[in-house]
């Protein structure tokens, strides 16, 4: 080694290991959060800003946020690589085109011509980038295109080309405000927190969001533990044919308020999160206002309203607290559970949107008028979202425990024109699919479990005579490929090991069942376990559609 560099060896550097922060950078990151605070749990919302100003999230502005955040540059770059709608640009890569277009390639939008649309753009915009990316929550609208961050419906060339050039923007549409008189009721005194919670438990009120956890019992195991306790509101729906909670926020978000504020004053939680998915732009906007205008009735800790930033997996309850603390979102291993170690390690109630929607209804009307409501069996009102081959798709408020046939031939329209009912998914992604001839099974908890399914957040895909089963379960499978975590092995490999053999002419049962024995039984989280749940159906009800 040369005399002179030995001699520069020994004197040590003379500058940090790693990228070195560029002033202009850190100044424009600075000027961009202002006074904002730097704790961790802003990392996303502060990704979310510095791409929506400079239209991606390239490495010195990374860095720079680092430096300001005081985190790692590891910290940072390992959760802007994680979501798929954070645009990362590593030294030496182009930035994107100034125009994205996202076509939904779910299975709802794939039937109404999604594969061809994404092709007609491509040749329409050739200069934007035009991707698929996975369900928009709008399922009732296909084929939908994502321009911006706006939503085109019912997607065209022409329309969406109409949509780009658009200066106006994308219009909010108008929701009424709440009156909170349940709530006020419940602060004023003349409501007991033993009372609602006997109310809430005697009307049956159950998780919306899939899992179907009575509520009243979960206010019972949060409240057991130790103070400060946390409520947090599950509004990432991403599981495919699902779009009921957008519905509540966009046309009731007081409703929902209300539940949250009824639901955090019963356990005595002194902080309200709202996690809403980065889809939902409109729904941002009307919640955000709704919740400005709460002054005192807000609880101590305030109601803060976080977004998501395309990413599936965020459903699962963990998964969602470790995105609201600017990470990653990971599943937590169980136990503890949430309701004992949640959001910043303290006991945390998790609600969906429509379980809140039905709070201060129940609590005004009693528990008699939602329980003494349903057919065959089921108790209270049920949201589901109706899609696929059927005359009037949109979310259908109806008795719980309704049938598939009922859902089709009562609220639904009928089947579309010149369409015969085959199959539909009960569920949604990871609800199964079922036959026609078993299309009078309540859509209920417990009742669909016998037959291999679930009936989940209530999403109902409808398939028509002609529609391939293989190729549907095909395209639920690839989005579990896309949309796993990747933290454990079961999942990660066995969706995308079980997606390619799905592609072949002829499906491989021995090998198939073999990796849906090993994900529905080692996955860490429901992904993966309730992955399997269509390929299972379809060589079970349509071996003719995957060659066996």
């Amino acid at each position: 080694m040369p005399e002179e560099a030995v001699k520069q060896r020994r004197r040590g550097r003379t500058q940090p290991k790693g990228r070195q922060v560029e002033p202009e950078a850190l100044a424009e990151v600075q000027a961009l959060l202002g006074d904002a605070p730097r704790g961790r749990e802003f990392l996303i919302e502060y990704l979310h800003l510095v791409q929506g100003r400079f239209g991606h999230l390239s490495a010195r502005h990374l860095a720079a946020l680092a430096e300001e955040m005081r985190l790692a540059m590891a910290e940072v770059w390992e959760v802007a690589t994680f979501y798929a709608h954070l645009d990362t640009v590593k030294e030496g890569e182009d930035p994107p085109p100034a125009l994205t277009l996202r076509v939904c390639d779910s299975l709802s939008c794939e039937l109404a011509g999604a594969p061809a649309l994404l092709e007609s753009l491509r040749n329409a915009f050739p200069e934007a980038r035009v991707v698929t990316a996975p369900c928009m929550g709008r399922c009732d609208c296909a084929p939908v295109v994502e321009a911006g961050h706006g939503h085109v419906d019912r997607a065209t060339p022409e329309t969406v080309r109409a949509a780009v050039s658009d200066e106006a923007g994308h219009a909010v549409p108008a929701a009424p405000h709440g009156d909170y008189a349940q709530f006020r009721a419940c602060l004023e005194g003349r409501r007991t927190r033993e009372g609602a919670a006997a109310e809430i438990e005697a009307a049956g009120l159950r998780g919306m969001g899939g899992a179907g956890f009575p509520s009243a019992r979960k206010w019972g195991f949060v409240r057991a533990g130790p103070k400060p306790r946390h409520l947090t509101v599950n509004a990432d729906e991403g599981e495919p044919g699902t779009f009921k909670d957008r519905h509540f926020l966009e046309t009731a978000p007081g409703a929902v308020l209300e539940g949250a504020l009824i639901a955090a004053w019963a356990v005595e939680a002194d902080t309200i999160t709202i996690y809403l998915r980065d889809e939902y732009p409109a729904a941002r906007e009307i919640m955000a206002a709704e919740i400005a205008r709460l002054g005192k009735l807000a609880p101590p800790g305030g109601v803060h309203l976080r977004r998501g930033a395309g990413a599936y997996i965020c459903g699962e309850e963990s998964a969602m607290i470790e995105s609201i603390e600017g990470k990653r979102g990971l599943p937590r291993h169980r136990p503890p559970y949430v309701a004992q170690v949640g959001l910043h390690g303290r006991p945390t109630l998790v609600h969906n949107v429509e379980t809140l929607y039905w709070m201060p209804a129940i609590l005004e009307r009693g528990a008699a008028w939602f329980a003494e409501t349903g057919r065959h069996g089921g108790k209270g009102w049920r949201a589901y979202s109706v899609s696929g081959r059927v005359k009037e798709p949109g979310v259908k408020i109806v008795p719980a425990g309704v049938t598939a046939r009922e859902l089709i031939e009562e609220f639904s329209g009928g089947m579309a024109d010149g369409r015969k009912f085959k199959a539909y998914l009960p569920g949604g992604a990871s609800g199964g699919i079922l036959p026609a001839s078993l299309a009078d099974i309540p859509l209920d908890f417990g009742k669909l479990e016998p037959h291999g399914c679930l009936t989940g957040s209530g999403a109902v895909v409808v398939l028509a005579e002609g529609d391939d089963v293989g190729a549907a379960a095909l395209n639920l499978m690839r989005f579990f490929a896309y949309e796993s975590c990747g933290q454990c092995t079961p999942c990660r490999v066995g969706t995308d090991k079980a997606a390619r053999l799905m592609a072949e002419p002829a499906w491989d049962r021995d090998v198939l069942e073999d990796l849906a024995a090993v994900m529905a039984d080692a996955s860490i989280c429901g992904l993966g376990q309730a992955a399997p749940n269509p390929l299972r159906c379809a060589m079970k009800y349509f071996p003719e559609d995957v060659g066996l």
